[in-house]
């Protein structure tokens, strides 16, 4: 058995208690069948007798050698460490430290009694040390400073704020046991209320009202002073502060001051101010208690509208409508206030407070004014000049005389008189102009007062279109397939018309009876018709005349006389050529006709690729025998010499030149073979080409007959030449070997002009020209030296 005795604090040391946790069983080995429950171990904190011992523990078995006793856990061995020790011969525990119990409330080790070898000689058993708690912590205020608010007239018991605290000590105790109260009132301003005027739960830290009067009129806040105390009011104490303030409710209506304004405001103007109103509020200012809401009640025509400056709370009247002097040039207006909140049914029972506005409309020089604008004016395309469109379109508020002008007319289409303003056509509309968008014609006129005061107004005249013109038929010539059939076979017309809708389309075709018995015409739609003939027509041509006629109102109509080729037709429908109608093949060329045609071709080629070739050979020949480029066989006309040039267009790049159709006649062909032009064979030389772009049989001009003695003078000679050949209307085509005629442009070559040099004959050295190939071979002739 074992008994414990927790240790004593009186002025009377008592002694010490002994724990036998260990139970003996009898002789020889002992054994534990179960563990004994030690009651805590109580110690009180902040001691200041250590080391003090707290308790001693020993083993009731009888062992032949010595016990030595251990303890660990939190507070010896563990954080916190050293704060208790066991003597390992006695096994008294003690404290060696004071201990606190905000930081640690309990401790629990583990007692071991162990052999000098280390051997365990008993179970471990497990000690609890409780550390007592002192009220050795005040009370705080969770808060340096509670601030809350009430509403001014509540009446006692409403709830205003709470306010709380803490305190470390052990929350089972007195010591933690807490108590709330009031030590101070101070009202702001000072002295303003004198009277208790809050209370407040000692036990939840609730404040309430106590007592009636808080206006905030009179009193704006109040500052409270606070204490905390525990072991229920008579331990430790700590002081606080509450801020109360009292908010504002709408008690008081706002009022105007004065009560009657005067104000002037000129006629024709919009959108600004003519004057302010003042209102007074004893409720808390910039609050919705204080701020104004004005209402104007007697303006039925929205005329004026008054707003509140949110600075000043100052009613703000304008004129959003222009006022017009001569019509009205003074109003009474009827203001209202209240506040933006609803007032409070604790304020005083007062009517709405009212104020009365004089306005004065100050008269000023007006424009004059238009009846509308737009004018609108509704006419036909062909109205008469002269014609009166529109009258008394503007007048003036001061009487003043007008005068009336167009600013804008694009095409001068009408007239205005200067004094009345009627404004007439001067002339015909016409619907195609460019001016007119979706049958609509816009002009602008103007109108001045006689003190320079002007206007202006868009005149939109939409324009009625009116039958002005017949419809013309399409097309005046077609042709028709001979035996198709009168199902197959016809002419599709149609018609156009220079008017628009609806006095255009549908058109209406008619045929001439007394002009075109054997034609016929079929209406398709509202804008084309078929004709047709309606017997059997020989292949030619015929002339049908063909009447149509508009949907206009009067209707229009017109007489168009129409050819028409009546012809064999291929399978496409279209007219055959001459040669197709005499073969009278309906499908086309037959596949050994096709090879007949291109052995032809291929043949015709041969023939001109060899003319070609023989023709050059005797140039080549030709120019070897002579003695130069510009003496040719003929003293008569050395025209006839300038074809051995072989040159059939202007230069390597010639991209001009072009081709000139022949007029010839074949039985003039000579029979020697070789004599005809180069270029052109079955041409003659005897027979010059004629050209078709000048007339025949006009006098040549006069060509130089020689070439000059002197090459200098060779490049005047060539210029006399070419100027001749361009006005002679006899020579051949461009693309025959005229006299120097066009030879192309851009050409890589240089420049000729160094022929007409200005050295001799014998300072020169023309050798290289024979290095320049064959083109340049008759250049070479001329200078050669031999």
């Amino acid at each position: 058995m074992w008994s414990s005795a927790e240790p004593h604090h009186n002025e009377e040391e008592l002694p010490l208690q002994t724990l036998n946790p260990w139970r003996n069983q009898g002789k020889g080995v002992v054994r534990v069948k179960r563990d004994w429950i030690i009651p805590p171990i109580r110690v009180l904190e902040n001691s200041k007798q250590v080391p003090e011992d707290l308790v001693q523990i020993k083993s009731d078995k009888i062992f032949t050698g010595e016990v030595i006793y251990k303890l660990e856990g939190p507070g010896v061995d563990q954080e916190p460490k050293n704060l208790f020790e066991i003597d390992d011969k006695t096994g008294v525990i003690r404290s060696k430290r004071p201990l606190d119990r905000e930081k640690y409330d309990t401790f629990t080790l583990k007692a071991f009694a162990l052999s000098p070898s280390g051997e365990r000689l008993e179970n471990p058993t497990t000690i609890e040390i409780v550390v007592l708690d002192q009220n050795d912590n005040r009370p705080a205020f969770t808060q340096s400073q509670f601030v809350g608010s009430v509403s001014e007239f509540s009446v006692p018991g409403t709830s205003v704020m709470s306010v709380s605290a803490t305190d470390a000590d052990d929350p089972k105790t007195e010591n933690a046991y807490l108590s709330y109260s009031i030590i101070g009132q101070e009202s702001i301003p000072a002295s303003a209320v004198t009277k208790t005027m809050f209370g407040i739960n000692n036990q939840t830290g609730a404040i309430y009202t106590r007592d009636v009067g808080l206006d905030r009129e009179v009193v704006k806040s109040f500052r409270l002073k606070l204490q905390i105390a525990d072991m229920g009011g008579m331990g430790l104490t700590s002081e606080g502060v509450a801020i109360i303030h009292v908010s504002d409710i709408n008690n008081h209506a706002p009022q105007f001051s004065p009560a009657s304004y005067s104000m002037i405001a000129v006629e024709n103007r919009k959108d600004y101010e003519i004057g302010r109103v003042n209102v007074t509020d004893r409720d808390d200012h910039g609050t919705r208690n204080w701020e104004a809401k004005y209402f104007i009640t007697n303006d039925p025509d929205g005329l004026f509208a008054i707003s509140t400056d949110p600075a000043t709370n100052q009613g703000v009247l304008t004129v959003v409508k222009p006022l017009d002097f001569e019509a009205q040039d003074e109003y009474t207006l009827i203001l209202m206030v209240e506040n933006v909140s609803p007032l409070s049914n604790k304020a005083p029972n007062l009517p709405v407070s009212t104020a009365t506005v004089a306005v004065t409309v100050v008269n000023e020089n007006e424009a004059p004014h238009f009846r509308e604008d737009p004018i609108k004016i509704v006419v036909p395309e062909s109205v008469d000049p002269g014609t009166l469109l529109t009258n008394n379109i503007a007048f003036d508020p001061d009487n003043s005389d007008l005068r009336y002008e167009f600013s804008r007319d694009p095409e001068s289409w009408l007239d205005i008189d200067r004094d009345t303003g009627d404004i007439s056509a001067r002339r015909a509309f016409n619907m195609r102009s460019p001016h007119v968008k979706n049958n609509i014609y816009i002009a602008v006129v103007k109108v001045t007062d006689a003190d320079g005061m002007s206007s202006t107004a868009s005149v939109v005249i939409t324009l009625k279109e009116t039958n002005d013109f017949p419809p013309q038929l399409l097309p005046l010539s077609g042709s028709v397939c001979k035996g198709a059939g009168r199902k197959r076979s016809g002419l599709v017309v149609t018609a156009v018309d220079e008017d628009l809708p609806p006095q255009a389309a549908p058109f209406t075709f008619a045929m001439h009876y007394d002009m075109s018995l054997n034609w016929t015409v079929i209406q398709v739609n509202d804008t084309h018709a078929v004709l047709q003939p309606l017997v059997e027509l020989e292949a030619g041509d015929y002339m049908v005349t063909v009447m149509v006629s508009d949907s206009g109102s009067p209707v229009m109509s017109s007489y168009a006389q129409v050819n028409i080729t009546v012809c064999l037709c291929d399978s496409f429908g279209d007219c055959k050529s001459v040669t197709g109608a005499i073969l009278g093949s309906s499908v086309g060329i037959s596949f050994i006709f096709l090879i007949i045609i291109m052995a032809s071709v291929a043949l015709l080629l041969l023939l001109l690729l060899l003319a070609v070739a023989v023709t050059t050979c005797r140039r080549r020949h030709h120019i070897k025998k002579g003695t130069g480029l510009l003496v040719g066989e003929s003293e008569d006309d050395i025209r006839d010499n300038v074809f051995n040039y072989d040159e059939q267009g202007g230069g390597e790049e010639d991209e001009n030149a072009f081709n000139v159709d022949l007029l010839w006649n074949p039985h003039d062909a000579p029979s020697t073979p070789g004599s005809y032009y180069p270029g052109y064979p079955g041409v003659p030389r005897g027979k010059q080409p004629l050209r078709k772009d000048a007339p025949h049989n006009l006098p040549s001009p006069i060509y130089p007959r020689r070439p000059p003695a002197d090459p200098t003078d060779i490049e005047d000679y060539i210029n006399d030449g070419l100027e001749a050949a361009d006005n002679d209307p006899n020579v051949p085509p461009y693309d025959t070997a005229l006299i120097y005629d066009y030879e192309g442009e851009g050409s890589l070559a240089g420049s000729l002009s160094s022929i007409a040099s200005g050295s001799s004959d014998g300072d020169q050295d023309y050798d290289y020209l024979n290095d320049w190939g064959p083109r340049f071979q008759k250049l070479a002739n001329m200078y050669d030296p031999r």
